[in-house]
């Protein structure tokens, strides 16, 4: 028989796993994170649905058990009491982004993004923010603060620019400097956003007693910088009032095509693999917490294939970053398990989600409420890192002189052509450069200024002592974009540097102008080639030079090694073994696993002693020969277990998933069992057992009220 258990909420320190949803509690979306982001005071500006009180829906989730955080927009939301004047008498919809064409950049009816003014950050604190606090919850999450590069042509956004420069504003499409200041602005004005609500939710928190926790969800660097977004991004991790983020990374995102070999199309784990490890190297040398988002789906309608294909190469992609093992394991549940989308590509029949790809995607998110942190290395040669930093999305939109970045080719060009090789890349940020960690690993870095541009003259004095003290810089670019010219601190007051690269080469005593060819500084080497990262990627082949350029520098200069090269990724993360094999590599041959393998990517859950793991796909295994202990335990299943009791003959739990979804469960019992009942009832099936692995596979339908499993033998 199904059981009811009550659980409970735990330390918001102690959360692993939680998801974000606008709904009340219901038996379809109980999927049992440790926490849930309860969406919006208003609710989701695209849930179309009865609304009910936020605080019946907070009540909803702490009623079955959840920790209950808060997530809302700061760049669009369900804010309409503000934009029609119900909350000051005054009408706010001239506060929206708008382009040059002066149309205004909307989220939805009604919820244009937004120009933060002091005005509406006002509104915020007083109408959302302490209504939240005052319902009991100490975590919040301000998402997606965004600002079109598109945007910037509102009359409050005219004001905020006289305001910030002291000068009246000028149009960003005039010229280059114009778009860089026009930029620079969008990206402050958010970070001052951010600031402020941050430091009035702790402040008020105190005034209750609570300690409140502050998180930024956001898209990544390379991502915002594609899509022509501005964000404050990495700044945000100085901020004492940011307590961590959410790297909203999905097959959305991941999907946007790149270039490589002079070919344009989607590469979603390679991109997916840059995506979060630009969010891991934003904050790892901080040392704030990060949750690794995927989602199941996405917001483009397509086909249960496609969601399935994609969701499962994003999720390889962020377990590959050992050092992170926070999750939010799902947006929108009510849209996963309760949307209609196409059952193939070719088909117009909708239908509800699989019950063989619930079944699977349950046992991938409940193998995240036991991912480890790990110490290990993904295989490969490691220490190659690409430069990034926040200015990427000042240079995006619109385009001056000709100069264009092709899908963020120069950034891509950099790293694309290592990743299909099997070189685990990492990617490093500028602005984190005064801290240790940042470049502590780093052999190689690459860097380009054909994209992006040095916010401070800080940045180049550590670049400059790193190479002194041993490390390789490659710098590729021929400096020639619209945008090094633009007035910026190498330009004015005591400096007169023509390019940014000039100041940093000065540092090093290379000349400003340097050729081509390699450059000792103290114990360390300089290589600048004189070409745009870009043509490493655009054209076949064209990425030939670059690559021999690094790997002889790897070896001979870094004295890293050889610089091996393979067409797949391996990571070893306690049991689990995390593969991802990429295609228009060095082979077409596929990655083998051999040992005791439950392959958790399979919803019937086997055990093989063989997993082959072809070119463009991804894998997740369990090694059952590598588990800390061999007492009894589930090894895998569709459902979140608790209640564990273990007996001198005896083993069970309760099991908790969603309603209308299958579960199917890998349980590890020292022997065969003479007895397996499930809600009761007996079950006993002897050619469920696995003699070789010593495990059963159960099998039931799943209750969110919960079923009990008990196991004799």
């Amino acid at each position: 028989m199904a059981i009811a258990l009550p659980a409970t909420a735990m330390a918001d320190s102690d959360v692993k796993t939680t998801f974000q949803s606008s709904r009340e509690w219901r038996p379809s979306i109980d999927n049992r994170a440790d926490a849930v982001m309860v969406y919006g005071v208003g609710g989701n500006p695209s849930d179309n649905s009865k609304r009910i009180s936020f605080e019946d829906r907070v009540d909803s989730w702490k009623q079955r058990g959840y920790t209950v955080h808060f997530m809302t927009g700061i760049a669009w939301g369900e804010y309409q009491d503000y934009f029609t004047g119900k909350w000051d008498g005054r009408w706010h919809l001239d506060e929206g982004q708008v382009t040059q064409r002066g149309d205004t950049i909307w989220h939805g009816h009604m919820v244009p993004y937004i120009v933060p003014s002091q005005n509406f950050l006002n509104y915020l604190k007083e109408r959302h923010i302490k209504r939240v606090i005052d319902a009991g919850i100490d975590a919040i999450f301000m998402e997606e603060p965004e600002f079109w590069a598109r945007g910037g042509y509102s009359d409050s956004f005219k004001k905020e620019w006289k305001d910030y420069y002291g000068f009246d504003w000028r149009p960003q499409h005039e010229s280059p400097e114009n778009t860089y200041l026009s930029n620079k602005l969008k990206y402050h004005l958010y970070y001052r956003a951010l600031n402020e609500i941050f430091t009035f939710a702790k402040e008020y928190g105190k005034t209750k007693g609570m300690d409140v926790k502050c998180y930024v969800p956001t898209h990544s660097l390379v991502n915002y910088s594609q899509w022509q977004i501005v964000s404050p991004e990495a700044s945000l991790a100085s901020l004492p009032c940011v307590d961590g983020y959410i790297a909203q990374v999905w097959t959305g995102t991941s999907r946007e095509p790149n270039y490589y070999n002079g070919v344009a199309r989607e590469r979603v784990f390679e991109t997916a693999y840059l995506e979060y490890g630009s969010m891991e190297s934003m904050t790892a040398p901080t040392g704030r917490k990060m949750f690794f988002l995927t989602d199941p789906i996405e917001d483009r309608a397509k086909d249960w294939d496609d969601y399935k294909r994609n969701y499962q190469a994003t999720f390889v992609a962020q377990l590959l970053y050992p050092n992170i093992a926070d999750y939010e394991v799902m947006p929108w549940p009510e849209r996963i398990y309760e949307g209609l989308y196409k059952v193939s590509a070719a088909s117009d029949s909708m239908a509800r989600i699989p019950r063989f790809y619930s079944t699977q995607m349950q046992v991938m998110i409940n193998a995240l409420n036991s991912m480890p942190l790990s110490a290990n290395r993904v295989s490969g040669s490691n220490g190659i890192s690409v430069l990034m930093s926040n200015s990427l999305m000042f240079q995006r939109f619109p385009l001056h002189e000709g100069y264009d970045d092709p899908q963020l080719a120069n950034f891509y060009g950099q790293a694309i052509p290592f990743i299909k090789r099997g070189v685990p890349v990492r990617t490093a940020h500028i602005e984190n450069l005064a801290y240790p960690g940042t470049l502590a690993d780093t052999k190689v870095l690459l860097m380009t200024y054909a994209n992006m541009k040095p916010l401070d003259p800080e940045a180049h004095t550590h670049l400059a002592e790193w190479v002194k003290k041993g490390g390789v810089l490659v710098f590729s670019g021929s400096d020639k974009d619209p945008f090094q010219s633009v007035r910026e601190w190498w330009n004015t007051g005591d400096n007169s540097y023509p390019t940014p690269s000039a100041h940093l080469f000065g540092l090093m005593d290379i000349p400003a102008d340097a050729p081509a060819g390699e450059y000792k500084y103290g114990k360390g080497t300089v290589c600048v080639i004189r070409t745009d990262p870009k043509d490493y990627i655009l054209n076949p082949g064209g990425d030939a030079d670059f690559v021999s350029a690094v790997e002889r520098l790897y070896s001979r200069n870094a004295k890293a090694g050889k610089l091996m090269y393979k067409n797949n990724f391996h990571l070893e993360r306690g049991a689990y073994n995390v593969v991802a094999v990429v295609d228009e590599s060095v082979s077409n041959g596929g990655y083998e696993l051999r040992g005791k393998l439950i392959d958790l990517f399979d919803p019937n859950l086997p055990v093989v002693n063989y997993k082959r793991v072809s070119p463009g796909e991804q894998s997740l295994t369990l090694d059952i020969d590598r588990l800390e202990s061999r007492r009894p335990q589930v090894l895998a299943s569709a459902s979140r277990v608790s209640h564990e009791e273990i007996g001198k003959k005896s083993y069970s739990y309760v099991a908790k998933s969603p309603a209308e979804t299958h579960n199917v469960s890998r349980v590890l019992l020292p022997r065969q069992p003479k007895s397996v009942k499930i809600g009761g009832k007996e079950c006993l099936d002897a050619s469920r057992w696995d003699k070789w692995s010593k495990t059963y596979l159960a099998e039931f339908e799943n209750s969110p009220e919960g079923v009990d499993v008990r196991f004799e033998w």
